[in-house]
């Protein structure tokens, strides 16, 4: 069985203050794009076991492909054992939830592969353990997350762009982004979801108003970064915004063939993918 694992951007990202659990909390909007890792998986009676196409990916307790068939088996009682084997293509801590979408992808695959009678609203609920955005990855392309992050509802949006993401070579540690972030309690926003369902087809306003409170600091410490951000604007972006804690930078452009060559140009630094307004996930 092969299963894919959609990486997502961040359509805007607010950190709204700490918790007494120690995480924050946040409000973001989470979207699917074009680019996925695959997983093959084939079941044994040997154990569960991981490997992949990457070095630096662990295969320890600390994997998160591993964990996740490891919390469905002892969730369920299931002593059948899976060989998994990942193809990766989404790039590693780059804000794009490669992890995340490997590990929710790891959940629905075995539910298949091993016949097991729980629901996807069931899985969506168990997965938060594994990461606050695993769950987002059980609700479709689109969805409004609140909370930790694990809050999502599922929301209609037509995008009426080409979304190009690009990836420097710079590894931004998540841990020390909400660390050093400088947080403004006071500071009055527009609701992400009202913000992008009202304003669309307006890239004026959202180039404006779309914003992501990890961008002043991680750009302080990765002019780089911030430089990604102009050159996407320079080459034609309506819009353009850092994913997540960074490093991967995202443009909308209503002109694909500008989406494209700028993709293009930038792929001798950067790893860049394009997902076109049309782009539907295939979702297993």
């Amino acid at each position: 069985m092969k299963v894919r694992a959609y990486a997502k951007i961040n359509l805007g990202l607010h950190v709204l203050g700490k918790r007494p659990d120690g995480y924050h909390s946040i409000e973001t909007v989470f979207r699917l794009i074009n680019l996925y890792d695959e997983l093959e998986m084939v079941q044994n009676d040997q154990g569960i076991h991981f490997s992949s196409d990457r070095a630096e990916l662990p295969s320890d307790g600390t994997n998160l492909c591993l964990r996740a068939a490891i919390l469905l088996r002892d969730l369920t009682g299931c002593h059948t054992g899976v060989e998994m084997t990942l193809t990766k293509r989404i790039p590693i801590g780059a804000g794009l939830g490669g992890g995340s979408s490997d590990a929710a992808a790891v959940l629905r695959g075995l539910t298949k592969l091993w016949s097991l009678d729980i629901s996807a609203d069931e899985l969506q609920t168990i997965s938060g353990t594994l990461g606050s955005d695993v769950p987002f990855f059980f609700s479709g392309q689109t969805a409004y997350a609140t909370g930790r992050g694990e809050m999502v509802e599922r929301i209609g949006l037509q995008l009426p762009y080409s979304i190009l993401v690009a990836t420097p070579q710079i590894h931004v540690s998540t841990s020390w982004a909400y660390s050093t972030i400088k947080l403004n309690p006071n500071q009055k926003r527009p609701n992400l979801k009202e913000l992008l369902s009202s304003n669309v087809r307006d890239p004026a306003t959202l180039r404006r108003d779309l914003t992501n409170d990890f961008e002043e600091t991680v750009f302080e410490k990765y002019p780089d970064i911030a430089k990604l951000k102009e050159a996407l604007l320079s080459g034609g972006a309506e819009v353009a915004l850092m994913s997540g804690s960074g490093s991967s930078v995202f443009g909308f452009f209503s002109a694909p063939e500008k989406a494209r060559k700028l993709a293009e140009n930038l792929s001798s630094q950067y790893f860049t993918s394009v997902t076109e307004p049309q782009f539907k996930p295939e979702i297993n």
